[in-house]
C-alpha cells in the first residue's frame, strides 16, 4: 500500500492547509509595512517637542547651579605659612620696635592665626597657635633665641592665639555656609511676581 508523504515532524501533507504561496508571502508583506509604519511613527512622536516642532540640542550652562562650598587648605600646608608667616612677622618687629613690646607681637600673630584660620580646617588651629607662640616665646622677648615657660603668661598666650585661630575658623564656615544657603535658594524657588512686575499694573 502506497503511504502518503509526511514532513519532517511526521505530520501528513494532507493535514497542512492548502493556502498559496503567494497569499502568505502578500500576508508577511503587509505585516513587515505595518512595522515600519509603526516605528517611524513613534520615532516621530518621539523627535518632536511640547509643540509638535522636531527636536533640537538644549545647551545648558553648567556654571548656573549653585556652587559647591570651598574646600579648605590642607593642614600641612598652614602650618608651614604660619611657620614662614610668624617668623617673618617677628623679624620686621624686632627690626621696628625691638624686642620687648610683647604685647604687640601678640596682636600681630593673633592676627597672623585668624587670618590663616579661615583657610584652614578646625584641626589645624591647635598646631598654628603652638607654631605663632614658638616664635613669640623665642624670638619676641628677651633673651632672643631662648624659650622659656610662665605659667599664666604664656598660657594667656596660647589661648589667645589658639582662640584666634579658631575664630577666623568659624567665621570663614559661618560665611560661606550662608553663602551657599542663598545661592540654593535662589537658584530652587521661583520668583515671585510682585504687584508692580505685571503690565499695566500700577
Amino acid at each position: 500500500m502506497g503511504q502518503s508523504p509526511s514532513g519532517p515532524s511526521g505530520v501528513d501533507a494532507g493535514d497542512l492547509p492548502s493556502t498559496p504561496l503567494s497569499a502568505v508571502m502578500r500576508t508577511e508583506a503587509v505585516d513587515i509595512r505595518r512595522r515600519a509604519r509603526s516605528g517611524r511613527g513613534s520615532a516621530r512622536a518621539a523627535g518632536e517637542g511640547p509643540k509638535g516642532s522636531a527636536g533640537m540640542i538644549q545647551w545648558v550652562s553648567l556654571a548656573t547651579g549653585p556652587r559647591p562650598v570651598p574646600q579648605p587648605v590642607s593642614t600641612p600646608l598652614v602650618w608651614a605659612t604660619a611657620f614662614a608667616g610668624a617668623m617673618a612677622l617677628v623679624a620686621l618687629l624686632n627690626a621696628l620696635v625691638g624686642t620687648d613690646r610683647p604685647g604687640l607681637a601678640l596682636t600681630a600673630l593673633s592676627l597672623l592665626s585668624a587670618l590663616l584660620g579661615v583657610y584652614a580646617r578646625f584641626t589645624a588651629a591647635p598646631g598654628t597657635a603652638a607654631l605663632c607662640w614658638l616664635f613669640l616665646n623665642g624670638f619676641a622677648i628677651p633673651p632672643v633665641g631662648v624659650l622659656t615657660w610662665a605659667n599664666p603668661r604664656d598660657m594667656f598666650w596660647l589661648v589667645c592665639l589658639l582662640t584666634a585661630a579658631l575664630t577666623g575658623t568659624t567665621l570663614a564656615r559661618l560665611l560661606q555656609a550662608r553663602a551657599a544657603y542663598r545661592r540654593l535658594t535662589t537658584s530652587v524657588l521661583p520668583r515671585t511676581q510682585e504687584p508692580g512686575d505685571w503690565p499695566g499694573d500700577v
